[in-house]
């Protein structure tokens, strides 16, 4: 579940092992390049933390950042089956 913060939506997401982590990272930078709209998130070992704000919007939340939090929740389902 994303929260609201002052920093953006954040997120952290559980994988079995850091390939398992890496590899949903791959998928998102993937993503994130085709919507030109980046995460800050950072990765140690088995867990990614993502925050995503619009930075040319003052950093506030905007429908591109839920546009990819929907997308990138859509990557993480197919790590939980």
């Amino acid at each position: 579940m994303w929260s609201i913060t002052p920093e953006g939506l954040n997120r952290t997401f559980l994988f079995r092992n850091f390939g398992e982590a890496f590899a949903f990272m791959t998928r998102v930078a993937e993503i994130a390049e085709t919507q030109q709209h980046h995460p800050d998130w950072r990765n140690v070992w088995n867990r990614v933390e993502i925050t995503l704000c619009t930075h040319d919007q003052g950093n506030s939340i905007t429908a591109r950042d839920h546009q990819l939090a929907a997308a990138i929740d859509e990557v993480y389902e197919a790590y939980k089956a």
